[in-house]
Parts: structure tokens; C-alpha cells; sequence
């Protein structure tokens, strides 16, 4: 997602058909799992020992915590967006998927599926898949309470269909230092980021989020956040300001709803979004290195 590439208009190209079918079925599996699993989860209790999910969305910022050691967490969402520097209006479907292979270690694989945009104001208008990001995130210190979680993660886009980006655009290669602990009854994530654009020439930008979320009554929470991204290829800054609200339907199932604002003139003027985080409720991967710390 990079700030002035010029977009694509024809995203289904040739080269790119074998890549976009198989993102297309993927995401159509998970969307069957989502219906498969999830009304089930909310007519039936889950299994005393499943373990709660940790939802990432729908903030920008990331927790420095992990997902629970050897079960798959799908974060599903749609998003829509309008007045970006590079379109008047996108919207689509997001998909995360997250296995934690060992206490310390996590391993992540991030989609668009699908997404609809519009530049020029109606002028022109497209579909295409998102990037492709592979990930992994390393826990470097456990905390408990007030002692922060440390947490240092790695991503690297494995593919692109040229579909045009947001305000703060997207990396080839990203890295992101973390920090989540929970103070008299709130609970923080903070990021910093170091990201790699490339539009012909090489640009490092820069990035600092803080989530803050407090239960407000029964299983539903609030969250707000500031976040700011420097625009290495516009000479600018995107900045905005999130809230959302969540429900923890059970441990392993967490819908959310909310929006985005954007404080500066380049920044993407209205986000809303909506989504779920689902915890299989079964482990997937087991090993002698899982009770390891």
C-alpha cells in the first residue's frame, strides 16, 4: 500500500490470475468456516478449557501479546473508507489468520481478498486483491499486570495487485516494536514502526500508535486511539483518531464495530469497519516446545 502508485485498472491481468483465484478461495474457505463455526459458538457453550481469543482489530496499533499457544485465530473484517490521497472511496474485506507455534513465537499471514475503489470522483473505478503479507512476531520479555509486554515483529509483502492505498500506505518490508500491559482497569498497546516504501525510490517511514480500551459494562469494552504515519512521497503526515466498540460473545468469539477519523489533509477523511476475531476452539499443533517460556 504505497502513497502515488499509480492504480491498476486492470487487476485481473494474466500474470495475476493464478495468485487472485487462489486469495479468492481462500478467503472463500474462511468465510465457509465462519459460517459454519461461528453460529454454533453462539448457541452452544464452549469446552471449559478453551482459552480466550486476543484480538488485534480493529485498531491500528498491534498487541504485543500472543494468541494462545497451538490454536489458529482468524480476524475477520470489511472495511470502508473515503477522500484518500490516492481515491475517493475503497472498500473491502480484510482477513489475518494467527498461530502461535511457541510461547515466544507467532506466525502471520495478512490478506484483502477483495477490494472495490473509486479515483477521480467516479472517473474511474476497479476490483482487485490486496497485498499478501507473511509475518512473524517474537515475545522478547513477559509481563504481567503493570509490567508491559515487549514484542518485536517482522513483515514482508509477498504480493501485490496495485490496488490504490490509504492515507499511510503499506511496506515491502515492515518492522514494529510493541507494548501492551494493563493499569488500574485499562489496558494499552503501543507501537512503533519502521517501514520500507518503495515508488521507484527507496523511503523509510515512520509510525508510533497507542490503543487504549476499557470495559465498559458486561462483555462489551471501548477503545480509542491516536496513531500518526510520516508520507515519505508526499512530504506529509497522516494522523487519525479511532474508537470502537467490542462484544466478547464467548472467550473464543469477539465482534467489533467502529470508525476513523483522519486529523490532517492527507489523511483518509471517514473510515468505518466492522468484524469479528474467532479462536478455533480446538488446538491445531502440539509439541514439547509449546510449555516452554
Amino acid at each position: 500500500m504505497l502513497l502515488g502508485r499509480a492504480c491498476v485498472h486492470s487487476p485481473f491481468a494474466t500474470r495475476n490470475s493464478r495468485v487472485v483465484a487462489l486469495c479468492c478461495h481462500i478467503f472463500s474457505c474462511l468465510l465457509a468456516l465462519s459460517l459454519v463455526f461461528v453460529p454454533p459458538c453462539l448457541a452452544q457453550s464452549e469446552p471449559p478449557d478453551v482459552p480466550e481469543a486476543n484480538p488485534a482489530r480493529p485498531t491500528v496499533s498491534t498487541p504485543a501479546t500472543l494468541t494462545p499457544v497451538g490454536y489458529l485465530q482468524f480476524e475477520t473484517g470489511a472495511l470502508g473508507a473515503s477522500e484518500s490521497p490516492e481515491l475517493s472511496w475503497r472498500y473491502g474485506f480484510n482477513e489475518v489468520i494467527k498461530l502461535t507455534v511457541a510461547p515466544r513465537l507467532e506466525l502471520i499471514v495478512s490478506d484483502e481478498p477483495f477490494d472495490r475503489y473509486n479515483i477521480g470522483h467516479g472517473t474511474a473505478s476497479g476490483n482487485g486483491t490486496a497485498e499478501v503479507f507473511l509475518g512473524v512476531q517474537a515475545v522478547a520479555l513477559h509481563g504481567e499486570g503493570a509490567k508491559p509486554t515487549i514484542a518485536v515483529s517482522y513483515y514482508r509483502r509477498v504480493f501485490d495487485d496495485g490496488v490504490p492505498d490509504l492515507d499511510f500506505g503499506s511496506a515491502r518490508n515492515s518492522l514494529l516494536l510493541m507494548a501492551s500491559a494493563d493499569v488500574k482497569g485499562f489496558h494499552y498497546d503501543a507501537n512503533a514502526l519502521f517501514n520500507e516504501q518503495t515508488n521507484g525510490a527507496y523511503r523509510l517511514q515512520t509510525g508510533q500508535t497507542l490503543s487504549i480500551s476499557h470495559a465498559l459494562v458486561g462483555k462489551l469494552s471501548l477503545s480509542g486511539e491516536i496513531w500518526h504515519f510520516t508520507q515519505p512521497y508526499l512530504r506529509g503526515h497522516a494522523v487519525g483518531n479511532l474508537w470502537a466498540l467490542s462484544y466478547a460473545a464467548k472467550k473464543n468469539l469477539v465482534f467489533d464495530v467502529g470508525f476513523n477519523r483522519g486529523l490532517t489533509d492527507t489523511s483518509t477523511h471517514w473510515e468505518a469497519f466492522v468484524g469479528f476475531t474467532y479462536l478455533l476452539p480446538r488446538r491445531v499443533c502440539r509439541g514439547w516446545w509449546m510449555n516452554r517460556r
